[in-house]
């Protein structure tokens, strides 16, 4: 029987409900759930300064203790373009799932294009995120 695998990304700083969600509906896609997630560095530069709130380290263990997440892959500081291309054509997953306005859903589609995969859009919970989640804690 042939593995039907499934990548995800994302930075997973707090994680909270609307993660779990996304992450349990991307495995029901497939056998085997990867997940990239972006190093200490990368969410610096998205989400500013006092980002991370947990360090790569204790979000991959964090991450990894859920029972439906097989294999936690830290991108590498500074990757490109090119990089993410290199890791999706190195694990040629069935399926990239990502979630509903991605502001790289286009360049997602490439990808997946490129190693015969489906994307997969999954809807996205708006009103659950870390960065909501830290202004409603007035954490800085």
């Amino acid at each position: 029987m042939i593995m039907k695998s499934v990548l995800v990304g994302g930075c997973f700083d707090i994680l909270h409900i609307g993660h779990v969600k996304f992450l349990k509906k991307a495995k029901s896609f497939g056998d085997y759930l990867i997940v990239l997630l972006e190093p200490d560095a990368n969410i610096k530069k998205l989400k500013g300064s006092t980002r991370p709130l947990q360090n790569e380290r204790q979000r991959k263990e964090i991450l990894f203790s859920l029972n439906f997440v097989d294999k936690v892959i830290l991108v590498p500081n500074n990757a490109t373009g090119e990089t993410y291309n290199k890791i999706v054509k190195k694990l040629k997953p069935s399926v990239i799932a990502t979630t509903q306005g991605d502001p790289i859903k286009h360049i997602k589609l490439l990808q997946a294009k490129s190693v015969g995969a489906k994307l997969k859009v999954i809807k996205m919970y708006k009103s659950l995120s870390t960065t909501k989640i830290t202004q409603l804690l007035e954490i800085e």
